[in-house]
């Protein structure tokens, strides 16, 4: 266990570090007693913030750090954690200010510019998420997130093949990612490269065969070149997995549109999990 003598020289000489700063949550007891003595530490505050964050208690965790800026509005952690919590909670535009904050204090942070690119996609601001993305790779261009989620971002500008070419930069970095293949699956589809899209869903299968979204995106790929055997089978295979998010969305989607008239399919979208059967994958 790290002495918290040694946390407070790594925290003073790395304060940029979030990585140092998630190693924090191992320490919350050591924290609370440093706190106990003098309640204003701004490191065992930070501490106490970012644990409480990592246990999910996000009011509590953005009460904290809003203590930190109170009387330490330049630092940058605290704006940062401030922003973490609250996009936890959903408060996405309270949470890109804080962003925004801790980036004009540290803009060279790429985690912050990796946070503030994450909420400006929640909010549905894809061009200016790319640009924050932009800056993530001019810092780490080894960062398999800022390409998939810039990959996000141009998807949800309708430009398949450029979110394709990410998709596939970011496999480079992390090719056993099976939500990345899933992805990858996800663009050729659009693309209507459906082999191509078939090979990505199988080998995110074969990283994590529980993966209901490559279930689920395999089903559209396959019901698009009507192979409704095929289709059938992994929509099941979705459904068994995540039945309130799946059975919903096949109601309503049009790439199955060619599986509407069979009995099977209809059958799948209004049976209960337990008459489906658990998934033994």
């Amino acid at each position: 266990m790290i002495p918290w003598d040694d946390v407070q020289t790594r925290y003073k000489s790395t304060g940029r570090s979030l990585s140092l700063i998630g190693s924090y949550g191992r320490h919350y007891a050591k924290c609370e007693q440093v706190l106990a003595a003098n309640p204003d530490h701004v490191e065992a505050l930070l501490c106490r913030g970012y644990g409480l964050e990592k246990l999910g208690r996000y009011e509590e965790a953005i009460a904290t750090f809003e203590r930190v800026i109170t009387f330490c509005p330049q630092n940058s952690l605290a704006w940062q954690g401030r922003g973490i919590s609250l996009g936890r909670l959903c408060q996405y535009e309270d949470a890109l200010t804080s962003f925004n904050q801790s980036l004009k204090l540290d803009p060279q942070d790429y985690r912050g510019w990796q946070n503030q690119g994450k909420t400006l996609l929640n909010l549905g601001r894809y061009q200016e998420a790319i640009a924050s993305f932009d800056q993530v790779i001019s810092f780490k261009p080894d960062s398999y997130k800022a390409w998939y989620n810039r990959a996000i971002a141009l998807s949800s500008l309708n430009e398949y093949a450029s979110a394709l070419t990410d998709v596939d930069i970011a496999l480079k970095i992390k090719p056993n990612s099976d939500y990345i293949w899933t992805y990858r699956g996800m663009m050729l589809t659009r693309l209507t490269r459906y082999l191509e899209a078939s090979a990505s869903f199988e080998n995110s299968l074969k990283i994590n065969s529980r993966n209901s979204s490559a279930w689920y995106g395999r089903a559209c790929c396959f019901a698009l070149q009507g192979k409704s055997e095929e289709a059938l089978q992994s929509l099941k295979r979705a459904i068994q997995l995540s039945p309130s998010i799946y059975r919903s969305m096949a109601d309503t989607d049009a790439n199955l549109q060619s599986l509407r008239v069979d009995s099977r399919f209809q059958a799948l979208i209004q049976t209960s999990s337990e008459e489906i059967g658990s998934p033994h994958l």
